[in-house]
């Protein structure tokens, strides 16, 4: 998948829509469209089934890619995965693109299964998608990709990768590990700002916790000079490097900062999520799809 699969270099989250009844969330996807943003990438964590709302979504609109931020491999065996992709890709060609990532120890443990090593797990559902597909039409896939060797399977065994909970100078790693030719699409966090411009700094701290607990993360930051004394204080150079204030001059320069480390497409996601209606205004406003990279 080429860097012009998806058109802009900005992307949003549509995690807010899954705390909304499916018929809103459809018309909030039609503001979405209508306010020109031209990449909606969902997550699965909340108990909203993606697949589902990728159709429904893709079904409401006439141009919006839908993409995936990412599917778990443990929620569907590579046959399952297989059928609802290449169903979505067939009935919307081009305008899906099916993010997968092996989630975190405890979360799969909670679904009941056993969390296998991640990289061979991939590697090894990869290869069981291949053989289950026969002819049928695929959609870009990429996977959710932190460490060195889950960065280079995203440029052999996918078609790019999708980031979460990363500084910029991650950017730059993978797409040295993707090379040329493999689509990079990192997730920015953005801290909505009050009246006169100030960010709630215990709320977004607050938020960041959650993510902090999950092993996968820390390990990853901690390739990037973190400290376990940095992930307990949720310390301000850890806050600086993941999120930035929903200021135009600060967010154009940071995602201006994922494009030129490598990026295709920087995905905003505004911590901590506030409530839809906060969203769809500033969709009403245009302003998410006039972010400028400086």
């Amino acid at each position: 998948m080429s860097a012009a699969a998806l058109p802009g270099p900005v992307g949003l989250w549509g995690g807010f829509l899954d705390r909304l009844p499916a018929a809103q969330a459809v018309e909030a996807v039609r503001e979405v469209e209508a306010a020109g943003v031209a990449s909606l990438w969902l997550p699965e964590h909340s108990g909203v089934d993606p697949f589902v709302r990728a159709a429904l979504y893709l079904s409401a609109t006439t141009h919006l890619t839908v993409a995936l931020g990412v599917a778990t491999i443990y929620a569907r065996d590579p046959e399952a995965m297989v059928a609802v992709s290449s169903t979505l890709e067939e009935a919307f060609p081009g305008r899906f693109i099916l993010g997968l990532g092996v989630s975190h120890r405890s979360m799969v443990e909670a679904r009941g299964h056993t969390f296998g090593p991640p990289l061979a797990t991939m590697r090894a559902y990869l290869a069981a998608m291949d053989a289950a597909a026969g002819q049928r039409r695929r959609p870009p896939t990429v996977l959710g990709a932190l460490g060195p060797k889950m960065m280079t399977l995203a440029g052999t065994a996918a078609d790019g990768a999708h980031t979460y909970f990363a500084p910029v100078p991650h950017t730059a790693a993978i797409r040295a590990a993707l090379g040329p030719g493999r689509f990079l699409a990192p997730a920015q966090m953005v801290a909505l700002t009050d009246a006169d411009g100030a960010v709630d700094q215990d709320a977004v701290r607050q938020y960041l916790r959650f993510c902090l607990s999950l092993p996968n993360y820390t390990a990853n930051l901690a390739r990037y000079g973190f400290t376990d004394e940095d992930f307990a204080a949720v310390s301000d150079p850890l806050v600086d490097a993941l999120v930035v204030a929903d200021d135009p001059d600060l967010l154009g320069e940071r995602v201006s900062a994922h494009l030129k480390a490598g990026a295709d497409q920087v995905v905003l996601q505004f911590v901590p999520p506030p409530h839809a209606d906060v969203i769809r205004g500033r969709l009403v406003a245009r302003e998410l799809a006039t972010v400028t990279p400086s």
